[in-house]
């Protein structure tokens, strides 16, 4: 994100629009493509996807400005909520009976690709001399597009295993269960709750998660990215030994204690002025992120079944909705300070336009921004404040009722394969 700061001269705030581009079609496409795993089928959906994801990488390679850039950002986004549409249904189907366990496991791999993008992405900064301060403006726009093309490598992988595919019905269908139910689940007030909270969760987890590498690089003076797959290896390792970790507890009580450390962790990162100290709060904050999705979508798959793909369609909706106005946000809090750290007679838009040929405007601009950098994280920090006394009370709640308990669908109909291409 920083390379394309300097590359369309864009401040912080429109950098994180850029990513918050990719949540809200992430939001939008996960929220309409879910239920329409019931009626064109899962395989159709990852086909859209992967045709999107092609799309998508290869108009960002080609922008040629900031709004093509936006544009290109928010159809990868599409992509993977198609992506995500399928994949939580289909795990709930599979694992009826183990649903938080595996769907913990499942977004094991969300880290992991991360963390084999970061790796990749170190490796190419290194190699390509990216992180020299004295890097010419087209090395840059080339070591970008490099990183950027990386994706093309496991979209033609996952395309090609789509092929000859074969995807089980829902469990909402294989159950029975008819469409005006599942809409019903919708407006109960326990799934709204629970619908408003992912909003928070996910905000707590991603949106700082994307800015770890920008600042913990100006603040704690260490390369923020290898941070951010220390991180990301943390939650690789914690989401899939979920089973071990997780079992016979409460998954509230997880969550609650999950906000707790969270609050503790974002709170550290905005004070770490060292490498020592971001590893230690990036570690506190990772474990406390680490069950939040997965656990918020196993939940709504156990409490609320006969709301099916949709109720797990809108929970990512929310979650994505939730990435997509807080980045910005974030990015406006570094700009804002970055802005007070300036000197008076200096305005912001005016220094970034000078810095991409001004020595003197560039070196002004980095020494604020660092100053205002880790204020993102204390401001986020509010967000699972919020979260332990929602999580708290229903933990009471359950205790009061004597304990957790999983709601059950027994299943009316085979689970029979139906979207098989034709000739297959």
């Amino acid at each position: 994100m920083p390379a394309w700061a300097r590359h369309f001269a864009i401040t912080q705030e429109e950098v994180g629009a850029v990513g918050s581009a990719a949540f809200l079609g992430f939001a939008l496409s996960v929220g309409i493509g879910s239920p329409l795993c019931d009626f064109l089928g899962m395989r159709k959906l990852l086909f859209l996807a992967f045709a999107g994801h092609l799309l998508g990488t290869g108009l960002t390679l080609l922008a040629p400005s900031y709004s093509v850039l936006l544009g290109a950002s928010f159809l990868i986004g599409l992509a993977n909520g198609l992506t995500e549409a399928v994949i939580n249904p289909l795990i709930a189907t599979l694992y009826p009976d183990r649903k938080t366990h595996k769907l913990n496991v499942l977004h094991a791999w969300w880290p992991g690709g991360l963390i084999l993008a970061g790796m990749a992405g170190y490796a190419l900064t290194r190699f390509l001399g990216l992180d020299d301060s004295q890097v010419s403006v087209g090395a840059a726009a080339l070591g970008w597009r490099i990183k950027m093309a990386l994706i093309f490598i496991p979209a033609l992988i996952y395309g090609a295993l789509l092929l000859g595919a074969r995807f089980p019905a829902t469990e909402r269908v294989a159950s029975g269960v008819p469409a005006r139910e599942m809409l019903r689940e919708c407006v109960r007030p326990m799934f709204l709750l629970w619908f408003f909270s992912m909003w928070l969760t996910a905000a707590t987890e991603l949106g700082p998660a994307q800015w770890v590498p920008s600042v913990l690089t100006k603040t704690a003076h260490t390369p923020g990215i290898l941070v951010f797959v220390y991180v990301n290896v943390l939650l690789f390792g914690m989401r899939s030994c979920a089973g071990r970790l997780v079992h016979g507890r409460s998954p509230i009580a997880v969550l609650w204690a999950s906000a707790l450390l969270s609050a503790i962790g974002l709170f550290a990162l905005s004070l770490a002025t060292t490498a020592v100290a971001a590893y230690a709060a990036a570690t506190v904050w990772g474990v406390g992120v680490c069950f939040f999705w997965p656990t918020m979508l196993g939940v709504t798959s156990e409490q609320f079944p006969r709301g099916g793909a949709l109720l797990l369609g809108l929970m990512g909706t929310a979650g994505n909705l939730a990435i997509f106005f807080v980045m910005p946000i974030l990015g406006g809090i570094w700009d804002h300070y970055t802005q007070r750290a300036l000197p008076p007679a200096e305005d912001l838009r005016a220094l970034i336009l000078q810095a991409s040929s001004d020595p003197r405007a560039a070196g002004v601009l980095e020494a604020a921004r660092a100053e205002g950098a880790a204020m993102p994280f204390r401001w986020a920090a509010i967000l699972p404040l919020i979260l332990l006394v929602v999580f708290g009370l229903l933990w009471l709640r359950d205790r009061a009722r004597g304990g957790y308990r999983v709601v059950r669908l027994e299943p009316l109909v085979s689970n029979v394969t139906v979207d098989v291409p034709p000739g297959e």
